[in-house]
């Protein structure tokens, strides 16, 4: 735990949705660096406005922050709207995003003319993602949802799939056997990364694979241009080390170079400055004990308690740092 202090830390995946600077601030005092991510999600402020927050963050605190764009499908049906993405992700690199976010909208809820569901691999995202690889920067990807998404409340494993879907019913696939099923947002993403292979991926939520870390390697392995991050996926992550420790901290040192540490934590326009600060203290600190000593600590995802993993610190200071230094390139 003493390393905490001292080990230069990055969380790949946060979301500043406030001008208050108290999250930057905590990041700071904690040694962490951020990358702020915009999402085009309706319980978000309007993308104009998380691009401009996340800007003037980056102009503030060019050493501590960087940030991730995203594109509205707003025109989606008009002939020019791809131009118009990639003249708006163009001015959004030239003032220092490192990667772009699509969101689950996209294979779940936004539907084109014809009344049909969009899917992450339509021809018409093509010319985006090859600009995306062009200008070397990263595709960060949220297809699908967790695996419990498809199960009713009581048989998920995790209490923070729980409340979400409790909360988020139009989310909640075990609700709308209408829509496509988990196996089907899976592969229509591999569809993808197969048409572009040398684009740099990032697959949000450990690529929705959080549930079977045989089957997260097995996606590792077919797609070497591929990284995951961890965030809000910990506790399956926990669920899983709790049936097989050994079997998840080799998982974590065979895929070293292949993890990222990030949270999801989000601070909101209104939030208060010192309740920010303590619970993204709190999570940083519950997530470092698991991943860096084998202490055995209850965690809100789980209702039993759980032994860290104890990885080794250079396979830690990869999955804090180094890899995404690697990954993103000089974004600091």
């Amino acid at each position: 735990m003493d390393d905490f202090a001292r080990v230069p830390k990055i969380d790949v995946h946060v979301h500043l949705n406030s001008a208050n600077p108290a999250l930057i601030e905590q990041a700071v005092a904690d040694g962490f660096r951020l990358i702020t991510v915009n999402v085009d999600y309706p319980d978000f402020p309007p993308i104009a406005n998380q691009l401009e927050i996340a800007q003037k963050d980056h102009a503030a605190y060019p050493r501590t922050l960087a940030y991730i764009a995203t594109f509205s499908l707003s025109g989606w049906n008009e002939p020019r709207w791809a131009d118009q993405v990639i003249d708006e992700l163009g001015d959004s690199f030239a003032k220092g995003a490192v990667g772009v976010k699509v969101w689950k909208n996209i294979g779940m809820d936004f539907r084109g003319k014809d009344g049909q569901l969009v899917m992450i691999d339509d021809a018409k995202f093509s010319p985006i993602f090859e600009f995306i690889r062009s200008e070397n920067k990263v595709l960060m990807g949220h297809q699908g949802e967790p695996h419990n998404c498809w199960l009713p409340i009581a048989a998920m494993t995790v209490n923070n799939d729980k409340e979400y879907f409790r909360e988020h019913p139009q989310y909640h696939m075990y609700l709308h056997p209408e829509l496509p099923s988990y196996e089907v947002q899976m592969a229509v993403r591999d569809r993808m990364l197969d048409a572009h292979p040398k684009m740099k991926f990032m697959g949000a939520h450990m690529a929705s694979l959080e549930w079977s870390l045989e089957k997260l390697g097995v996606f590792l392995d077919r797609y070497p241009n591929a990284v995951v991050d961890v965030a809000a996926r910990m506790g399956q992550v926990q669920f899983q080390s709790n049936q097989d420790l050994d079997g998840v901290r080799r998982f974590f040192i065979k895929y070293q170079d292949r993890l990222l540490y990030g949270t999801d934590l989000t601070q909101e326009a209104n939030a208060d400055a010192l309740q920010v600060k303590r619970e993204s203290h709190e999570k940083w600190i519950t997530d470092w004990q698991y991943l860096n000593t084998a202490a055995v600590q209850r965690v809100p995802e789980l209702d039993t308690p759980v032994r860290g993993l104890a990885l080794p610190r250079e396979v830690a200071q990869k999955i804090y740092s180094r890899n995404a230094e690697r990954w993103f390139g000089a974004s600091w």
